[in-house]
């Protein structure tokens, strides 16, 4: 598109260049309704209105969202200048079909938890390590909370690496795109509050685990002892154990929990 524009460090700003990488991103939008959150140049903006029914683009700088919203005026677009997380209640979240969106490496997480809260298809482009955390494998030293949550809350798939020479100003790392697909099941805050806390101490056996987390549990040391007794599998390493299998040991945690406040 052209346009030249000096990048804000605060926002996380780096800014997708290659039409290619739009196209490739875009051809999950024909015939939906498309969120995009942090429109940048609007390159992958514009391939977006090409194949998608209505585009909605949110834009938190104000020099950025004058210059894309003047550049890019077609019918199917809606640029919405703000944060996306206190614009929110502005958007017909039910008539979205899918967020597709080069999103800045400081809110992956943010609106990974916001995708997973609110069922929401996408595809994203992120930093490489932060995918590579999401899908790493139990056992591995990739394997994470991140990892945990987002097994359990999406199918995924990596569609394609993004080399850092794709943006501009070239960022440190490189980046890759992944679609992500909500599951019907996906676990409660409880669960993944629990899970969290154990994952805490992904290193330790789950006994050990547990114990160390009696503070958050709100238990004294010897309850929490008398818990993780009752746990199966206390003495596999947290690390080693699968998404599914740390689903179920939240499960009997809370399950305990009831029992003892009753």
């Amino acid at each position: 598109m052209g346009l030249i524009f000096p990048p804000n460090k605060k926002l996380g700003q780096n800014f997708l260049i290659n039409k290619r990488v739009a196209v490739a991103e875009a051809e999950h939008a024909y015939g939906k309704s498309v969120l995009e959150i942090g429109p940048g140049y609007g390159i992958l903006t514009e391939e977006l209105a090409k194949r998608a029914k209505r585009v909605i683009s949110v834009e938190k700088d104000h020099l950025l969202y004058s210059l894309v919203s003047s550049k890019l005026k077609k019918k199917n677009i809606e640029f919405i200048e703000g944060d996306f997380f206190e614009k929110e209640p502005d958007i017909e979240l039910e008539k979205i079909d899918i967020v597709i969106s080069n999103i800045p490496y400081n809110l992956s997480s943010k609106i990974i938890e916001w995708l997973a809260i609110n069922k929401k298809e996408a595809v994203l482009c992120m930093q490489k390590e932060f995918i590579d955390h999401m899908l790493a494998k139990n056992g591995s030293k990739k394997y994470s909370k991140l990892s945990v949550y987002a097994q359990l809350s999406f199918s995924m798939t990596r569609l394609m690496d993004v080399p850092k020479g794709n943006f501009r100003p070239i960022p440190k790392v490189d980046s890759a795109i992944i679609y992500m697909k909500p599951k019907s099941n996906a676990p409660s805050k409880e669960e993944l509050l629990i899970i969290g806390l154990i994952m805490q101490h992904k290193k330790k056996v789950l006994r050990n685990a547990i114990i160390d987390s009696a503070k958050q549990l709100k238990l004294e040391k010897d309850e929490a002892i008398s818990l993780a007794e009752k746990i199966e599998k206390g003495q596999e390493r947290v690390f080693k154990m699968s998404p599914e299998e740390l689903l179920k040991v939240a499960n009997e945690v809370l399950s305990l929990l009831a029992k003892m406040n009753s």
